[in-house]
Order: C-alpha cells, then structure tokens, then sequence
C-alpha cells in the first residue's frame, strides 16, 4: 500500500484519505509526495 508524506509537516498521509481529498489532514497543503525508496549507488568502470 502506497503512503504518502505531506511537504509542509512531513507527516504520513494514507491512499485510504487521499480518495476522498487531495490535502494533508493535518496541516491542510496540497502539496504531498510519496517516499523514494532506498537507492542504490553505482560505480562507473
């Protein structure tokens, strides 16, 4: 399941709230991002 974080307060926001609105329950912003999992680094030759 996707989670999402809001940019101004950083908290989670879940894709069960975000069906029924696109604003942070906490602070109210529209702007929201979803995570970016671990990267993983390589070395060129």
């Amino acid at each position: 399941m996707a989670e999402y974080k809001c940019f101004d307060c950083n908290k989670k926001v879940s894709m069960d709230y975000l069906r029924k609105r696109v604003r942070c329950p906490y602070c109210g912003s529209k702007i929201l991002f979803k995570p970016r999992g671990v990267t993983t680094k390589v070395k060129a030759r």
